[in-house]
């Protein structure tokens, strides 16, 4: 900064004040894109005309109101101005340092979908679009691209747990996508070698369907753990499309050696063969099959061994196929009040509100001596009727 500055500040404060130089001091800070000390005037200026020592040092928790509550402001106004132009000029991170505090994700995740990582930046990006979870999807394209699906599936374990149902589907669903095309294209090529000519069949069902030779020797032709994460995470996905491919991608897997069969958790003990059920009953195939298998499991499996999950599927398989009554018959049954549940589940008022049971709602509450279930069930019941 110029020598000159120093002077027009003081020309500035003895002519109009401080409030005008401090001002000055701002739009030149912000002319020159020193941003980081152009937060820092902005607050100064907030300061000063609270009628504060413009360099306290004081948190917001230290000031009496009024002040704490506009103080406050000049905080958020400061950060929403530098983040924004943080954000015009593509630099994301600091960005969103600043407009994380005002909550303002849109600008930043509408930034993260156009235009993309810079080479340099990818690490941030990723950072940013998966672990602030500002752009999920966006970010798993980009972990897919640039470090491939071993480490996009390690990913989704560490971090999509506990993001909305939105963007464990959205994720889930990319994952199913690039799984499915890598195994088609990969038994094309090899049944294209072996019978010398390219196979036309359209799923990956009907390509193994006749070719038991594909599995001889414990063959297999995609890495066998990331088939069986990838389909255990497609547990969430309710969208038509991902769930045939994730459908197929089970018809390839139930045909592996039992070595490559990896056990899993109840109701998915037979992963491949359970998974298929439960994606097909959701495309309106196998459904009754589907319903005995995971209903037997749910009323059989020792919960104390196994813990809601059976459960907690069965209920969520009767949901998603369009039968709420009877998913609220189901939980009411099987998960007794005060279970420690997933969520995988939706939950007695969701359930109630989708089969218009409310009275129904209201008797289990009563039977658990759970009130504000009961309240809340109660309260929407004459909303809807109001």
């Amino acid at each position: 900064m110029s020598e000159s500055i120093y002077d027009q500040l003081q020309q500035t404060t003895s002519r109009s004040g401080v409030a005008a130089a401090l001002s000055q001091l701002s739009q030149r800070l912000r002319a020159e894109k020193r941003y980081f000390d152009l937060f820092s005037a902005r607050l100064m200026e907030g300061r000063h005309r609270l009628g504060m020592n413009v360099a306290s040092a004081d948190g917001l928790d230290d000031l009496p109101e009024p002040q704490r509550s506009q103080m406050e402001q000049v905080y958020l106004d400061a950060c929403r101005e530098v983040g924004n132009l943080l954000l015009a000029e593509r630099r994301l991170g600091e960005a969103w340092m600043y407009l994380r505090a005002v909550g303002d994700k849109a600008a930043l995740a509408e930034a993260l979908e156009k235009e993309g990582p810079r080479e340099d930046k990818i690490d941030e990006f990723v950072q940013l679009a998966v672990h602030e979870g500002l752009a999920p999807r966006r970010g798993f394209e980009t972990v897919l691209e640039h470090y491939g699906v071993c480490n996009a599936i390690t990913m989704f374990d560490g971090a999509m747990y506990n993001r909305p149902l939105e963007d464990r589907q959205a994720v889930a669903a990319l994952l199913v996508q690039t799984l499915h095309r890598e195994l088609m294209s990969n038994l094309k090529a090899e049944i294209a070698r072996q019978e010398g000519k390219q196979p036309t069949e359209p799923t990956i069902g009907q390509l193994v369907a006749d070719r038991d030779w594909l599995f001889v020797d414990d063959a297999y032709h995609i890495d066998t753990s990331h088939l069986h994460s990838v389909v255990r995470f497609a547990r969430v996905i309710e969208d038509k499309d991902a769930l045939r491919l994730a459908a197929d991608l089970t018809e390839y897997g139930r045909r592996l050696s039992t070595s490559y069969q990896f056990q899993t958790e109840e109701p998915f003990a037979e992963p491949y063969r359970a998974h298929g059920l439960f994606f097909r009953a959701q495309l309106g195939e196998q459904v009754e099959e589907a319903l005995a298998y995971f209903g037997d499991k749910a009323r059989q499996l020792d919960r104390e061994e196994h813990g809601a999950a059976p459960a907690e599927i069965y209920v969520a398989l009767l949901a998603r196929i369009g039968r709420p009554a009877e998913a609220l018959a189901a939980a009411a049954e099987l998960i007794p009040a005060g279970t420690q549940t997933t969520g995988f589940a939706p939950s007695l008022l969701e359930l109630a509100r989708a089969a218009g049971e409310y009275g129904k709602l209201l008797d289990i509450c009563r039977q658990r001596e759970d009130v504000l279930a009961f309240a809340a069930g109660l309260a929407e019941s004459q909303t809807k009727v109001d």
